[in-house]
């Protein structure tokens, strides 16, 4: 036998049953009963009346086993006030009643928006249905169905992003509470740019973005707008975005946005710009309150083609590096939280310098496979030793350093940071593994700016050579960066020692700034002395520290 189970809406109607009876009931009770001279003079004689109130033309007499009335003409008020107070009432006796039918309309007001927020439901269900049963004209490919997800992933379960948690927060109200930003002019960012290398958690920081704020979650890889038909990858973007609507506020994300949103040029692919420019009008297409983020990532964000990042696109550029010793810490604690171990967890952090979230994701659960391998219990420090090799597998070699490579990239790096902050070249950190610098789009810039870029891109070379008296091969990509910079001057400005370029021209840039960024870090050893120990302690610096370290010199 199968058992009634009331549904949402049928248990409303039920409770609003029964509180209409209830209500009811309590009206009738506490209606007065008409009553004739003869009760109303037993009830003198017998003392029974406890409170009188004249309503207009009656009076309701209130005793302790029921209510009454009496036409007033037909009583003597001065008998009935010498046994009671008589109270003087203008309204009529509909407070009841009006409470009453107060409450029966704040239970109607909730069927109706319970019925409303159901058909907007099944409404939105069709939609999605409509978007699956969509046909191409004349190929007969099925469009692809857009469903939202919602995502479980918080901020707090992402060790190692502390230093872009507070733009991410600020997204995240702008969804919540748009209002808010809408009465003061501000608009909701079109998109933002997550940009850093692979593993470093650029898809779970668009996931809790969407969790905390609460709002449907979008993802697809750039790589699926790319199609063999022409016009497939923008009738995709398309049928996105049309989904994303319809659910808003929402977030879209595109992951790996490079295979789609490459630089044009070169060799043309008019499906890929197809693809493009309809990404590009979908983005432009956006009201300023209709809801919706675009979130993409990338590693290779000199790729992307201009017109994708020029203000009301993506607005914001978030870098989100790889971790430094502390956020290590963080995630390979967090790792290990479920797992049986007896390491010290800085010291594992320690030995894995260059690892992505990821990569320490994989480190963990290797360490945990080799303990069952040879039959232990308790993951050790000597399963994180056994497999490091391992997950470095295929990685380059410059991001697994010793401690003599740590000392080497310590200098090198430290003299990065100590002339960038000198020379007012922008950046958000510089690490051992790596700096991220903020490029400034503008129109004109000055040979003394040029200049500094250079001599920042050859103090690592130059620290080297104070240090150890050694150049070594991580000079490599700055090397590349001065040369060209050296050449943008010489060839395309005139900013050389002749109108005319000559390769002369451009080593005597180089040489020359090579010398002066020497002879500046030269006397500048005791500040350079503090950067290197704090880069070596802590793995990464960033300007605010610059800084303050700074401030302990001069």
């Amino acid at each position: 036998m199968q058992l009634f189970k009331p549904n949402k809406l049928q248990i409303l109607i039920m409770l609003f049953s029964i509180l209409v009876l209830l209500a009811g009931y309590i009206f009738i009770k506490n209606s007065p009963k008409a009553i004739d001279m003869n009760f109303y003079n037993k009830l003198i004689v017998e003392s029974r009346i406890k409170e009188a109130k004249i309503y207009g033309d009656e009076i309701i007499l209130y005793t302790n086993f029921g209510i009454y009335s009496i036409v007033k003409d037909g009583v003597d008020i001065k008998q009935l006030l010498s046994i009671t107070p008589v109270k003087m009432k203008k309204e009529n006796n509909f407070t009841e009643l009006i409470l009453t039918f107060a409450l029966f309309a704040f239970v109607l007001f909730c069927l109706y928006y319970y019925q409303k927020t159901e058909k907007k439901k099944r409404q939105n269900e069709q939609n999605f249905l409509n978007l699956k049963d969509a046909v191409i004209e004349g190929d007969g490919v099925h469009a692809v169905k857009f469903l939202p997800s919602s995502s479980k992933v918080k901020f707090s379960d992402i060790a190692g992003i502390k230093s872009v948690k507070e733009e991410l927060f600020e997204i995240v109200d702008f969804l919540k509470n748009p209002s808010v930003y809408q009465n003061m002019g501000v608009k909701l960012p079109r998109g933002v740019l997550l940009v850093g290398p692979p593993g470093v958690g650029k898809t779970m920081i668009a996931k809790a973005i969407a969790s905390e704020a609460n709002v449907p979650f979008f993802y697809q890889s750039g790589a699926e707008f790319v199609q063999i038909y022409v016009g497939m990858g923008a009738k995709r973007v398309r049928e996105l975005f049309s989904a994303a609507k319809a659910n808003a506020p929402s977030i879209v994300f595109i992951d790996e946005i490079d295979a789609v949103g490459k630089a044009r040029g070169g060799i043309r692919n008019d499906e890929r710009e197809v693809t493009l420019n309809q990404l590009l009008t979908e983005m432009d297409g956006f009201e300023d309150n209709s809801g919706i983020i675009v979130i993409a990532a990338t590693n290779r964000l000199e790729m992307i083609d201009e017109a994708l990042l020029r203000s009301g696109r993506f607005d914001r550029r978030i870098f989100v590096s790889l971790p430094d010793l502390h956020d290590r810490e963080k995630i390979i604690e967090t790792y290990l939280s479920d797992k049986t171990h007896n390491v010290i967890i800085s010291d594992i952090a320690k030995m894995s310098v260059g690892f992505s979230g990821a990569a320490l994701s994989t480190l963990v659960n290797e360490a945990a496979i080799n303990t069952l391998r040879r039959g232990g219990k308790t993951v050790e420090t000597e399963d994180f030793i056994a497999v490091r090799d391992k997950v470095l597998l295929g990685k380059k070699r410059l991001v697994r350093y010793s401690e003599k490579e740590k000392n080497i990239q310590a200098v090198y790096q430290a003299a990065k940071a100590l002339c960038a902050y000198w020379f007012e070249i922008n950046f958000d950190k510089i690490s051992l593994v790596g700096d991220f610098t903020k490029e400034i789009d503008k129109e004109i810039e000055s040979r003394t700016e040029l200049i500094s870029k250079i001599k920042v891109a050859l103090s690592g070379i130059a620290a080297s050579k104070i240090y150890f008296n050694e150049i070594y091969s991580n000079s490599g990509e700055d090397l590349n960066k001065a040369r060209r910079f050296a050449a943008e001057m010489v060839e395309k400005y005139a900013m050389g020692d002749r109108l005319l370029p000559t390769t002369a021209d451009i080593e005597t840039v180089l040489s020359t700034s090579l010398k002066e960024i020497s002879e500046f870090l030269e006397g500048m050893k005791k500040p350079l002395d503090l950067l290197i120990s704090a880069l070596l302690e802590d793995e990464s610096l960033t300007k605010e520290k610059i800084k303050n370290i700074l401030s302990e010199v001069f």
